[in-house]
């Protein structure tokens, strides 16, 4: 309104100015032939009906009125909180006094294909900003894509080759790994930009994450680590006594508390410390083919089997909780995990599906 406002400002005022000219032009249409009186005429009409239709326009729109709607939850939710937050140390690790089983409270579908999306979506990996944004790659369509708080598609990116991962750099920026060994940057602002670009090895493979600054990222058989410019840091595959540290091919990654869990292609996952010494590994034998993986701010890790069609818990210290989705419950191919901490429910997207599924959680 206020910009509507100086814009009249703006426009009354060199009205009043043509109005100005045409008064001081009137005092020497006297001195004219009769077609200049004629022309000069006409124009002094013209400049006085578009003066009145202006002040008209004003005068007919010169009151508006502001509304304002109460948001009625707001004190509500407000009263209902027992605090503001929680101040911690980022070394303290943050575990329950027992693990807790948790178990669905509701499951819901969200479609994610857009308009000019080639063909059926399949996506590959699922990551969260600080403030709550979440972002998509689709390694069918070549696409990031961001939602909104409902989960519906806001907007999105178009990639230049296959995306397998995607994790967030700060709360302004994300990094997509790519099929042909490049980790594209990705400014996150009113839109999404990509920016620059480095090499990498492994971007055949899933999984990515920002552990400790540096990032891990799955080679296959191990995970290589690389600084922010592209530089690798170390390799990691086997124990200081030479054993291989996975059982099969390393996939998604998430980062609990003071350590990494890298997923493997068999029936769990490895936990890491970032001298990459080994705490523990979680392991079941309902997980055939593990591929996605998440935690939740208690410390509960969420692993899901893509050839078992399930979804296994286990607490901070590795125990196994069972089976948050069992594989008669109809979850096809799910490909990769994502705990929403302000929403507390898991996002799983699944292999060839235009559908992500929300689980919300209940102890």
């Amino acid at each position: 309104m206020n910009g509507e406002l100086e814009s009249e400002i703006s426009v009354s005022t060199n009205m009043i100015q043509n109005l100005k000219k045409t008064s001081e032009q009137l005092q020497s249409v006297a001195g004219m032939d009769a077609v200049q009186q004629f022309v000069q005429m006409k124009l002094m009409k013209k400049t006085v009906t578009e003066a009145n239709k202006l002040h008209a326009d004003v005068e007919t729109n010169g009151t508006k009125s502001v509304c304002f709607t109460e948001n009625t939850d707001f004190i509500t939710s407000v009263m209902s909180a027992n605090t503001f937050g929680e101040v911690r140390t980022e070394a303290e690790e943050k575990k329950p006094s027992k693990p807790i089983q948790y178990k669905m409270k509701s499951k819901e579908e969200i479609n994610v294909r857009i308009s000019n999306d080639k063909s059926r979506c399949a996506i590959s990996d699922v990551c969260q900003l600080p403030d709550g944004m979440v972002l998509l790659t689709d390694q069918c369509n070549n696409k990031v894509k961001r939602l909104d708080m409902n989960y519906c598609i806001k907007d999105y990116c178009d990639l230049d080759e296959l995306p397998k991962g995607i994790c967030c750099i700060d709360k302004n920026e994300v990094a997509v790994k790519l099929f042909n060994n490049k980790l594209q940057f990705i400014s996150v602002g009113s839109t999404l930009s990509k920016t620059s670009c480095i090499t990498i090895k492994g971007g055949g493979n899933y999984g990515m994450a920002l552990y400790a600054g540096e990032l891990w990222i799955s080679s296959g058989d191990g995970v290589n680590v690389y600084n922010t410019t592209g530089t690798l840091i170390k390799s990691i595959d086997k124990d200081q006594t030479g054993k291989a540290i996975f059982k099969s091919t390393t996939n998604h990654m998430t980062v609990s508390s003071n350590n990494i869990i890298v997923a493997d292609w068999s029936d769990g996952a490895v936990c890491l410390k970032k001298d990459a010494k080994v705490m523990m590994e979680l392991r079941d034998k309902r997980l055939r083919g593990t591929l996605g993986v998440c935690a939740s701010d208690s410390g509960t890790v969420f692993l899901c089997g893509y050839n078992s069609n399930n979804i296994v818990m286990f607490s901070s210290d590795g125990k196994c909780l069972g089976e948050l989705i069992a594989a008669d419950a109809g979850l096809k191919k799910p490909m990769s995990l994502c705990y929403d901490s302000n929403k507390h429910c898991i996002i799983i997207t699944c292999c060839m599906s235009d559908f992500i599924y929300v689980i919300d959680l209940g102890e």
